[in-house]
């Protein structure tokens, strides 16, 4: 007799092909035996078998276990996975935001750009009107020096004027020119003098330099005693006092009334 416990076991298989292939053995073998062996000899051989079906089962068991495990991990892997495309989905997205907005600020740098390029060219176009400005109070300074000069020179300097004040080129090389605002010749003393003056709308340092620098430089073009003189419509006293040291005069276009 096949042992109660072996049947069960059979019956529990799950795989209806694989229950029929046990059952088939165990009748096969039990025929064999009520062929070839003793009841004794029957017994050991059903021990044996159930030993046999013992370790199966183990092994089963065991394999179970670790598709089981397998199972687990294959769940945790896929939730894994499933975080890792959810942190790729948000990075994607918080690439294409990060792209958006470098697209943006490079649109407000254009902006930016062109809004520089216009203000420079606005800056450029307002330089160009005050220079046009400055040269225009230039020019009306340097005529009302020619007209009034005369009598303040003669009334605070004793200087006689010969001819006319006015505008004077001086060549100092090959095609190279320098212009002297005031030029003219006077009588001080009964000597000679060269009047030379420089016309500024506000006077500073560095023209007072740049002029005195000039005239250092026309030593050979004009010879003997030289009044050098600045005209202007402001200069700080610092400038004031910096032009006295220099040995030059100042007057103020005040004076031209």
């Amino acid at each position: 007799m096949i042992s109660t416990k072996v049947v069960r076991k059979i019956n529990s298989v799950e795989d209806p092909k694989l229950r029929d292939v046990f059952i088939s053995i165990l009748e096969e073998a039990e025929r064999i035996v009520g062929e070839t062996i003793t009841k004794r000899e029957f017994q050991e051989f059903v021990k044996a078998t159930e030993e046999n079906f013992r370790r199966v089962w183990q092994a089963i068991d065991a394999l179970t276990q670790k598709v089981n495990e397998l199972a687990e991990a294959q769940k945790r892997t896929e939730e894994r996975l499933d975080s890792l495309t959810e942190r790729v989905n948000e990075l994607a997205e918080a690439q294409k935001k990060t792209e958006e907005r470098v697209n943006e600020l490079a649109e407000a740098q254009k902006r930016t750009e062109e809004k520089l390029g216009w203000l420079i060219e606005e800056h450029r176009k307002t330089r160009q009107e005050l220079g046009g400005l400055a040269h225009t109070f230039g020019y009306i300074l340097e005529d009302r020096a020619y007209k009034h000069l005369p009598g303040i020179l003669k009334e605070k300097y004793q200087i006689e004027i010969e001819g006319k004040l006015n505008r004077k080129f001086f060549e100092v090389g090959r095609n190279r020119y320098v212009e002297v605002n005031i030029y003219g010749r006077g009588l001080r003393s009964g000597s000679e003098v060269h009047i030379m003056g420089e016309c500024k709308s506000k006077l500073s340092k560095k023209d007072v330099d740049k002029f005195m620098k000039m005239v250092k430089g026309l030593e050979k073009e004009i010879t003997g005693d030289r009044f050098i003189l600045f005209v202007t419509y402001h200069a700080t006293p610092q400038v004031m006092e910096y032009v006295r040291e220099k040995g030059a005069h100042l007057i103020f276009s005040s004076e031209f009334e």
